[in-house]
């Protein structure tokens, strides 16, 4: 695989501050049953990482001490983990608002056969990976069948109530472009995949989240292999717009990586650049949140203010042109 850090380490990227932390989001190991072509965390099934049991205690504690108001447990597929639900368990009876990324196929793997009743019986917001509403588009990059398993997930949470009015069953949706492309306006896109998922499917959720592939690991690499690494760099700064600035989610969140270390972003974890420039564990949190500090930079954080801006929680301005 072609490292991507040298060719994006020398950035002129905005020197922007981290303000009071929000979201704790975790990533609780890189085993997952899917292995997909943008996938910026290089999972899959043969991946051996995953936290350890001290670390993983100390999650409730800085969610308490520091009064998050939210968990977002990432992966891999973070359901995996033989610690998820006593994690959500405890989260929850904090009050802590959790989100579990969920890739859908995971509902069908052995020993999940109870996890969409165990997550809505914990009230877990729900954000479900669905790059396309065509079976083409989706199977190209996750994987043969993963369409057709993705559908039958999103109906199995639908009968739980999760997208449905007034449940209080949150189910949001993610899209990825395929390519070295921004993603469109997000707004115009919820639209047609509420449109085309209801038609055919008969399949309802609240929101969809619109997010630019970085160019790091995974996609950063295929990239190069294709001669698009430099392209898509130009198109993601040519697009850059201060006003992003001001709504990255690195301003209010940590990233946990599975060994307990922080960071200012999933993506800054992946290319090994510590929170604030400086190497430092879950167990400080204890004691500060780290407020007013720099937040690490470097060029691929274009990613997040390219057109509509990008982050964990869709577009940064969901109605703005790509």
């Amino acid at each position: 695989m072609h490292a991507t850090l040298p060719l994006l380490a020398v950035s002129d990227f905005p020197a922007i501050a981290r303000q009071a932390l929000a979201t704790l989001q975790v990533n609780l190991g890189y085993r997952c049953n899917q292995s997909c072509v943008h996938c910026h965390v290089n999972a899959g099934p043969n991946r051996k990482e995953m936290m350890d049991a001290a670390t993983l205690a100390l999650i409730p504690q800085v969610l308490q001490a520091r009064n998050i108001q939210t968990l977002d447990l990432t992966g891999g597929a973070p359901e995996l983990h033989g610690g998820f639900r006593a994690l959500v368990r405890q989260a929850r009876a904090l009050g802590v608002q959790v989100i579990d990324r969920c890739n859908l196929t995971i509902l069908f793997e052995s020993g999940q056969e109870d996890l969409a009743g165990f997550l809505a019986a914990q009230q877990v917001e729900v954000v479900a990976s669905l790059p396309c509403y065509s079976e083409d588009n989706v199977d190209k990059q996750r994987g043969k069948g993963v369409f057709d398993k993705s559908i039958k997930a999103l109906q199995n949470l639908n009968a739980l109530g999760y997208g449905q009015p007034g449940s209080g069953l949150v189910l949001n949706l993610v899209y990825n472009p395929q390519g070295p492309s921004l993603p469109p306006a997000q707004a115009t896109l919820e639209a047609a995949y509420k449109r085309e998922l209801a038609e055919h499917f008969g399949i309802v959720f609240n929101r969809l989240f619109a997010l630019a592939n970085l160019p790091i690991n995974r996609f950063g690499s295929w990239l190069i292999s294709k001669g698009q690494f430099v392209p898509y760099m130009k198109l993601l700064k040519d697009n850059h717009h201060d006003e992003n600035l001001d709504a990255v989610m690195c301003r209010s969140l940590i990233s946990v990586d599975w060994q307990g270390y922080l960071y200012d972003c999933d993506f800054n974890q992946q290319l090994e650049l510590p929170l604030s420039g400086r190497r430092r564990h879950l167990r400080e949190l204890l004691a500060q949140d780290f407020a007013g500090e720099s937040i690490a930079v470097a060029d691929h954080c274009y990613g997040c203010t390219a057109g509509c801006g990008s982050s964990c929680g869709g577009a940064l301005n969901p109605g703005a042109s790509a």
